[in-house]
This record gives structure tokens, C-alpha cells and sequence, in this order.
């Protein structure tokens, strides 16, 4: 077997193999596809509101914390500052 025919042969395998992983990825892609249909269909629509409402919440209380811990923060520094001086 000449060189040409050996690299035609390895690149015409490669070639097949790069095939089967695009089946195969495909196949896998449509399977996905087929689960999100069935499954997400039914439950979306009555908990995306609630999701919404409850994660706008979170963010205030999570912002109403970092203020909170910033006021401590000062406050802290200040407290020291002063310790600091009036000794």
C-alpha cells in the first residue's frame, strides 16, 4: 500500500467518523428538543410569575443588606477613628 493510499484511507475514516458524531450529536440535539416539549410545557406558564415576583424580592433584600452592611461599616470606622483619637 503506496503512502496516497494510506493517507486517502485514514482520511476517508476520519471523514466517516466525523459523520457518525454529527448523527449521533443530532439525534441526541432532537432528543433534547422532544423533552423540553414535553415536559416544560405543562409547568412554565403557572410558576414564571411567582418566579419573577420572588427573585425581584430577593434582589431588594439582598441591595437593603448591602446598605445595611455598608451603614455598619461606617459606623465601625467611625467608632475606631474616634477610640483612635480620644485616647
Amino acid at each position: 500500500m503506496g503512502m496516497k493510499d494510506k493517507a486517502g484511507k485514514i482520511q476517508g475514516q476520519a471523514k466517516q467518523k466525523t459523520h457518525e458524531g454529527q448523527q449521533t450529536a443530532q439525534q441526541r440535539g432532537q432528543q433534547t428538543q422532544q423533552r423540553g416539549q414535553q415536559g416544560g410545557a405543562q409547568h412554565a406558564p403557572q410558576h414564571s410569575p411567582q418566579r419573577g415576583q420572588q427573585t425581584q424580592e430577593r434582589g431588594r433584600q439582598m441591595t437593603e443588606r448591602g446598605r445595611q452592611n455598608l451603614d455598619d461599616a461606617e459606623q465601625e470606622m467611625q467608632e475606631r477613628f474616634d477610640q483612635d483619637y480620644d485616647a
